[in-house]
């Protein structure tokens, strides 16, 4: 009995410990354009017919809610108001998705973030004094020789957003349960694209914080079964060798 209370407390504390990592990731990157807090659940751990022998991880989930957009200061910064996400080249062709559309002119034309990744299906011209971009995602440039249409920005679209595989810096990447990404253009009845705009985190750093320490009470209290338990059974010993 005291082996399992001693195994309940422990994997209390595990998986508090996995909480804590994933509200300290959030409230690290609260200030990040574009990033999407995480969520840890946990299922309880039951044999037939019995109740609370512990606490198992079921996984960490990115919750997609919009954040906020804000005026931004560069002079390619998009974001997007409703669902979707930019669509990225990384430099061997493969795709990547995102919510943060903080960009800058490469030497090439095309318009990257910091990462590196290339946002398809744009490129600037050299001669390009400024630019613009429409709510349906086109994107003109002016030169001395006019204005003109020099891209159009597509968003992507899944079944199962929530699915993508997290690869850091606000980065996605599709995977068989999220399924393919769906090409869509902005504008209409659908989401559009905000020029000179950026999207906050979703992280709300209160409601965080409060997170945090409702874990770390969690965790102490484990902390405390665990000696409890731990505590029992040297005595438990100690009588049987009396």
């Amino acid at each position: 009995m005291m082996d399992r209370a001693l195994y309940a407390a422990a994997t209390g504390m595990a998986a508090q410990q996995l909480n804590l990592d994933v509200i300290a990731n959030n409230l690290a990157n609260a200030d990040v354009a574009g990033f999407k807090g995480s969520v840890a659940t946990f299922t309880e751990l039951a044999a037939p017919g019995e109740s609370g022998a512990g606490t198992a991880l079921l996984g960490r989930h990115v919750l997609f809610s919009q954040g906020r957009l804000s005026k931004a200061d560069g002079g390619f910064d998009v974001a997007i108001d409703g669902p979707g996400f930019f669509q990225l080249l990384d430099g061997h062709g493969g795709r990547a998705y995102t919510r943060a559309g903080e960009f800058s002119r490469a030497s090439d034309g095309s318009l990257r973030d910091e990462q590196g990744y290339r946002l398809d299906g744009v490129r600037i011209p050299a001669s390009a004094i400024s630019v613009t971009v429409a709510q349906d995602g086109s994107v003109y440039a002016t030169s001395r020789a006019g204005r003109s249409l020099v891209g159009r920005i597509r968003l992507a679209e899944f079944l199962a957003p929530e699915r993508l595989r997290d690869v850091g810096q606000a980065i996605f990447a599709a995977t068989t349960a999220s399924g393919c990404a769906r090409t869509i253009a902005p504008g209409g009845a659908g989401p559009r694209v905000r020029f000179g705009m950026l999207e906050e985190s979703n992280v709300s750093i209160v409601e965080a914080m409060m997170s945090m320490l409702a874990a770390q009470r969690a965790y102490e209290a484990d902390a405390k079964g665990v000696q409890a338990a731990d505590e029992t059974l040297r005595i438990a010993n100690n009588l049987q060798r009396g």
